[in-house]
């Protein structure tokens, strides 16, 4: 790990206008961070602290939603009573996010704002247009292993997929995040337009400014509806989804999808979701238009629609 500085701002202005240095970043509950500094893929000169901004409560909001701060633990979200009752998609993909240890450290918009864990990425002797622009996709070379990569929204230059299991469930529910920039200015960003897709340039990951910093997400008022979320994996524990499912089905059939481990970002649409009461496959037809899988990893399409199916069924 290289030598870098350490800042510990009082107010959240402070450290908005902190992060405008170059090299700077913040730092919450470290738990994707760290490991890239050890491995020398993120290199940050300055570590701006975040942990003690008073961003860490949930508050429920006027509209009947919640409004989560940045600093909540994402154990603490998923114990809160009012995220248990009204939102059950949510605690379901904290639950099935990581360890217990993990999610006592990981912060909420830690866990929006983490890295893609594609090997090609982390092994910083093969080229990775994301770690280093310019350089090529190790993925998309000849013989790569791309088994755990993305089907949809992914490019020539990059096929990394998003890993959160908790972004997934946020996008269902039509999060909003918060933000405040350097120069003092909010904002406020829907879910969807957060994550970005690659295109010809796959080392922005986000629509956020240098130096802004999230300080709050928002969930809507409850849409009730039977809420699930399920996620194939390699192992029972402690694994990056294959493919998960966010589910949100209403009485009358109508419903909502979000699916994850398949694409740069949470993928969702609203052509889709206009399909769940013709069933799985209707959905997956259209939310999956477009894919451009791999040899490796093409069994992801089948494995979407049946993994929806059979959540469908269990209705």
């Amino acid at each position: 790990m290289r030598a870098f500085s350490y800042e510990k701002p009082a107010d959240v202005a402070a450290a908005a206008r902190a992060a405008e240095a170059d090299g700077a970043k913040f730092i919450a509950g470290g738990t994707n961070l760290l490991d890239l500094m050890k491995l020398e893929i993120e290199t940050p000169a300055h570590l701006i602290d975040v942990n003690g901004l008073g961003l860490d409560e949930i508050t429920e909001t006027e509209d009947g939603g919640l409004r989560i701060g940045t600093l909540v633990s994402n154990t603490d979200l998923l114990a809160d009573i009012r995220t248990r009752r009204d939102y059950p998609v949510l605690t379901r993909a904290l639950a099935a996010g990581a360890s217990g240890q993990l999610r006592n450290k990981a912060t909420t918009g830690g866990n929006l704002l983490q890295r893609t864990r594609c090997p090609y990425f982390y092994d910083t002797a093969m080229p990775c247009n994301k770690r280093e622009p310019g350089s090529g996709c190790g993925a998309l070379t000849e013989g790569a292993f791309s088994r755990q990569l993305g089907i949809i929204g992914t490019s020539d230059a990059c096929i990394a997929t998003h890993p959160s299991d908790m972004a997934v469930a946020m996008r269902v529910l039509d999060a909003t995040v918060e933000t405040v920039t350097p120069t003092g200015m909010t904002r406020r960003i829907a879910l969807e337009d957060l994550h970005l897709l690659p295109g010809d340039t796959p080392e922005i990951e986000t629509a956020l400014m240098p130096g802004e910093l999230i300080t709050h997400v928002s969930l809507p008022a409850p849409v009730g509806g039977t809420q699930a979320y399920h996620k194939a994996r390699d192992r029972a524990s402690y694994a990056f989804a294959l493919v998960s499912v966010a589910l949100i089905r209403q009485p009358d059939g109508t419903g909502r999808v979000a699916l994850g481990g398949i694409a740069p970002k949470p993928w969702r649409s609203d052509a889709a979701d206009a399909e769940v009461p013709n069933g799985a496959r209707a959905v997956m037809a259209n939310l999956l238009e477009g894919a451009r899988p791999t040899e490796e990893n093409a069994f992801k399409i089948t494995l979407a629609e049946r993994t929806l199916a059979a959540m469908l069924a269990e209705e």
